[in-house]
């Protein structure tokens, strides 16, 4: 049986502003860090044989707090990367709604492409999803812990899933340094058996920024 443990990165000063990251290069912060660190020996304990990271440094540096403990290397992929806001990257959530009213409020209701140059949910729940499949492959029979963001965590495991826009809808966002468990074998194909775990019940940021 194959396992996959998709973790969100830690905070960052942009979670906690509700500012648009998507994949501008934020990097932890404080409280980001010492998230990471408490979740590592968690995550170790589970034997992990490889460890994926998106290549954005917040997802880099939560994966490290990992490789610290089992000495296992991190390859980068960046199809891990979070969703792609376009031209909202960078602005605060109300800046997004006073700038682009219509499709912001598209946004809001599930529309999986606004506009305003944003990445449609198809389009990142299958790149997210291409890389889960990959790192499985990889390591058949194995445990593979992948670092990577709230929005793409959700749409890449949807997408492996095959859940459709409202199924996917119903389920809560990631905290920071939380993680998705799957597992797959060759009789049920892929099933999800955890989400949302983590060292305690915290707040989340607003989803997929």
């Amino acid at each position: 049986m194959t396992k996959l443990i998709v973790w969100r990165h830690g905070n960052t000063d942009w979670n906690a502003a509700n500012r648009v990251q998507g994949q501008t290069d934020v990097p932890l912060n404080e409280l980001g860090r010492d998230q990471a660190r408490a979740a590592a020996p968690l995550l170790a304990a589970l034997r992990p044989d490889a460890i994926v990271s998106s290549d954005l440094s917040r997802a880099a540096e939560t994966a490290a707090a990992l490789t610290a403990l089992t000495g296992l290397p991190a390859r980068s992929d960046a199809r891990l990367r979070e969703r792609h806001f376009g031209q909202w990257q960078g602005l605060h959530l109300t800046e997004v709604a006073e700038r682009f009213p219509e499709e912001y409020a598209r946004w809001q209701v599930g529309d999986p492409a606004p506009g305003a140059d944003v990445e449609p949910l198809h389009d990142l729940g299958e790149r997210v999803a291409a890389a889960l499949l990959e790192a499985a492959h990889a390591a058949p029979g194995g445990t593979v812990v992948l670092a990577t963001h709230g929005g793409a965590s959700r749409q890449g495991v949807g997408h492996l899933l095959g859940w459709d826009a409202a199924v996917l809808r119903g389920v809560g966002s990631l905290a920071n340094c939380h993680w998705t468990e799957l597992r797959h074998d060759d009789v049920r194909g892929w099933q999800l058996r955890a989400h949302n775990v983590g060292l305690i019940t915290a707040p989340v940021a607003v989803d997929a920024v």
